[in-house]
């Protein structure tokens, strides 16, 4: 069981760390790794050549936006109507049932993601909530509907925006394509289990959130959306904080009814493992 949608995994200077693919490959999920070409050895030598999306640049200083962009380029001339695009730091995917979060070993959770967004016309983006952002002792619903989507994205081709800036670009676009009456879907049934930004070296980690760029971050979004936007600090660092409360109508439209036929779990059961005995 696996998603319908070319998934891509955006990475730089992590051929050796790259969480994201081997949790896709624990998960028997294909992916492309999409890497600039001063790093296709590297890559090659760690995940095999045939599986790098290779890119016709280097190093442009506007972070993953170019890398973005030409997925975005790739997934429309293979033909497809959305695709996913995750980043390289994510170590695990996770179901939310009954107040626990069991970790998932097949590509059960994309495929059910899809077919969810697809019965609807108006989803521009949608993708899964960060494992540390749902509790278990919480109760939250099974998705959050109009609010940002990060690291873990499903993408509609339809949406007439692409990546832009340099700096937090999935914020950036989530509010394009709400502002323009589109909806998003945040899953929380569905989680993923990113490492928390400055964790790991590569990425975005030794480019752009260096010195004063946690500042610039915020303050670039404020810039583009002055009218959700503002610059924060919080929890001892500069943050940008979003109201996304005047999005709350943007109402999902569906492409045709939907006929009850019980609950399907997408070939998921749940397995209780037996813990092994540390020998001391």
């Amino acid at each position: 069981m696996n998603p319908n949608y070319p998934v891509y995994v955006i990475s730089k200077g992590r051929a050796h760390s790259n969480l994201t693919v081997r949790t896709l490959d624990r998960m028997r999920v294909p992916c492309r790794v999409v890497v600039e070409p001063p790093e296709v050895d590297a890559y090659a030598r760690a995940i095999g050549r045939d599986r790098l999306m290779v890119l016709p640049f280097a190093d442009l200083g506007l972070g993953s936006i170019p890398a973005r962009n030409a997925v975005w380029d790739d997934a429309v001339k293979r033909g497809f109507t959305r695709h996913w695009i995750l980043d390289d730091n994510i170590e695990a995917f996770n179901r939310l049932h009954l107040n626990m979060k069991p970790e998932v070993e097949t590509g059960a959770i994309f495929r059910a993601a899809e077919v969810f967004v697809d019965r609807y016309a108006n989803v521009g983006l949608a993708g899964f909530n960060y494992y540390s952002f749902c509790k278990a002792t919480e109760a939250v619903p099974p998705y959050y509907l109009n609010t940002r989507i990060y690291s873990c994205i499903l993408v509609n081709h339809a949406v007439p925006f692409r990546w832009r800036g340099r700096y937090n670009e999935d914020t950036d676009l989530s509010l394009r394509v709400l502002k323009a009456g589109w909806c998003t879907v945040l899953f929380n049934a569905f989680l993923a289990g990113k490492v928390t930004t400055l964790r790991m070296k590569g990425g975005n980690t030794d480019t752009l959130y260096q010195g004063d760029g946690r500042r610039l971050m915020a303050e670039s979004l404020a810039e583009q959306h002055p009218d959700v936007a503002r610059v924060v600090w919080k929890f001892g660092r500069w943050h940008h904080h979003v109201d996304y409360r005047g999005f709350k109508h943007n109402a999902l439209v569906s492409i045709a009814p939907v006929a009850a036929q019980g609950v399907n779990n997408f070939g998921m059961v749940l397995v209780q493992k037996k813990s092994q005995a540390v020998t001391p």
